[in-house]
């Protein structure tokens, strides 16, 4: 009896390892951890992935570098002399102990790690000329990939929100990208700092200018990719600014927060005799980076925050000659609640751009000084025509 011919067995698919810019054996020990763990370990991009295996495709933990904060040499516990084998990531939240075969395999992580973080190749660290040439074809593929992505601190928000996402979340960054406000296109850079304990918040361009990103400063300064952007004014302020990042949803942590339209009030005409001086266009009031010397002198002014009042400063009167009349006038008493009724059209005109509390009494002492002054000029008329009628008599 013949058997019956069983279907030839396919191969098993082998899994594709990931593309690494360097791999190697890692043991690790983050914070609730006892003891090391080995892992084999790879650098790609922003990230570093762990897997139980070499063979393994899929990574069972990551860690992600762009809260990198700094790297140091550890010695084991216990012992007082470091043998080049320990080294400790520390992230802006948590620091990650790392324990290694050799010194060189130490050195290979630490140059790794700090070219993809700061776009740079370090030469202060024990490494072989063959090893610099590896760290700059990584540094070239890093560059490449970022050129075609955002920064992870780019939001689709508007000017306010990006100033009330840096004031409600500090502990998540202090510096934002987002698209810029005049529709050219391009996007735009807020910050925000204490400086002698007042936060101060500004704003710069950022210019398209074919494959280049140029900032708009005092010495414009030219970028290959908006991350190159970031990472000019973290190391122009001594890592000062801290890109920004939510750990959750942003229409989840804000949306009840931020209103998609301002109320009606605030876009009310008001009448063309008491209108206030107009608000200087917030998208040009853009300044220079600066580090963190509170002595420091801007270029332009500072954008306050948006949790304090903008109070405007009274309106300087302008100053007029009086002209003596041909005859005589006797200076006309004032109406009886005058003071009041002015005061109030302009309140009641005002309101949209005023405070309710502070608002109200400066247009009040505007609208005094504005009485006394023509009482006096009135006054000084009519002694210069009865000085003038004296002589003529």
């Amino acid at each position: 009896m013949a058997l019956a011919l069983s279907p030839p067995r396919l191969p098993k698919p082998k899994s594709i390892q990931p593309s690494h810019y360097y791999e190697s054996f890692l043991e690790k020990k983050g914070p609730r951890d006892r003891d090391y763990k080995k892992f084999w370990a790879g650098l790609q991009g922003l990230t570093l992935y762990f897997y139980n295996s070499n063979r393994d495709s899929q990574y069972v933990e990551k860690l992600d570098l762009g809260v990198f904060v700094k790297l140091r040499d550890e010695a084991p516990w216990g012992s007082s002399q470091d043998p080049g084998t320990h080294f400790c990531l520390v992230l802006r939240n948590q620091e990650i102990k790392f324990k290694v075969e050799s010194l060189e395999s130490r050195e290979m992580w630490k140059g790794f790690i700090m070219t993809v973080v700061e776009l740079r190749v370090p030469f202060n660290l024990t490494l072989l000329p063959g090893h610099l040439y590896m760290m700059t074809e990584a540094l070239a593929k890093e560059e490449a990939r970022r050129a075609l992505e955002m920064p992870s601190c780019f939001l689709q928000v508007s000017r306010l929100e990006a100033q009330l996402l840096l004031e409600r979340y500090p502990e998540c960054g202090n510096l934002l990208l987002r698209p810029s406000g005049d529709g050219s296109g391009g996007v735009s850079v807020t910050t925000r700092q204490a400086l002698n304990g007042t936060p101060v918040v500004r704003h710069y361009k950022v210019k398209c200018e074919g494959p280049k990103y140029v900032i708009d400063v005092e010495q414009p300064f030219s970028c290959a990719s908006l991350d190159a952007v970031v990472n000019y004014f973290v190391s122009h302020t001594n890592k000062a600014l801290v890109p920004f990042l939510l750990d959750e949803d942003y229409e989840k942590v804000i949306g009840p927060a931020l209103p998609k339209q301002l109320p009606p009030a605030s876009i009310t005409p008001v009448s063309s005799h008491n209108k206030l001086p107009p608000l200087p266009n917030q998208d040009e009031n853009y300044v220079i980076p600066i580090g963190d010397d509170p002595a420091a002198n801007y270029v332009n002014g500072d954008v306050p925050s948006p949790s304090r009042p903008v109070v405007q400063k009274p309106r300087k009167l302008a100053k007029f000659q009086a002209k003596p009349p041909k005859t005589p006038v006797m200076p006309k008493p004032e109406p009886k609640g005058l003071n009041s009724v002015l005061a109030r059209k302009l309140a009641v005109s005002s309101a949209q751009v005023f405070s309710p509390t502070t608002g109200l009494a400066d247009v009040t002492a505007e609208l005094e000084e504005k009485l006394q002054r023509r009482r006096a000029l009135e006054h000084a008329a009519a002694r210069t025509g009865d000085q003038q009628a004296n002589l003529q008599a």
